[in-house]
């Protein structure tokens, strides 16, 4: 029997969650450390594994959605939510680990709101680039799509 992680726990979700839609959850700066507007990470700060392993998620799904020339510039867009998700995931991660020994209880469930909150921004952000490609699919494509977030998803639930 596996047991689910708390939020006083400070391990890292399943990458999954992170990035596609994704994808993104992870952990934050306390609230208590930074403004609003400072906990605002830029994905240009990105670390290198950060970066490469969301080139790879974006390129296997890009193969495993069988992208198409037309749809490519429909997918660029998605490409690149993803990669600012992935960014702003990444910092916010950093900026937890850095912090973890020095947060108190409510400092870190403040940080796991700050996590929730980008994550669900994230996939906001992400939707509508997805539907706009989603919508120019064939309905092959679309099937397989459904297939892909299906699968996907069931796998991310059974290692969360």
């Amino acid at each position: 029997m596996r047991l689910v992680a708390t939020p006083f726990q400070r391990r890292p979700a399943p990458a999954f969650a992170i990035a596609v839609f994704l994808a993104i959850t992870a952990f934050a700066n306390p609230a208590s450390a930074a403004t609003p507007t400072q906990t605002q990470p830029r994905a240009s700060v990105m670390t290198v594994a950060a970066h490469s392993q969301i080139d790879t998620r974006i390129s296997g799904l890009h193969t495993r959605l069988q992208i198409t020339a037309a749809q490519e510039e429909l997918w660029q867009k998605v490409a690149q939510v993803m990669r600012d998700n992935a960014g702003t995931m990444d910092s916010l991660r950093q900026a937890r680990t850095s912090q973890a020994n020095n947060m108190s209880a409510v400092d870190d469930l403040k940080s796991y709101g700050q996590i929730a909150d980008a994550h669900a921004d994230g996939i906001r952000k992400l939707t509508p680039a997805f539907q706009a490609l989603y919508d120019s699919m064939s309905d092959v494509q679309k099937k397989n799509a459904d297939l892909i977030f299906q699968t996907d998803h069931h796998h991310a639930a059974k290692k969360g």
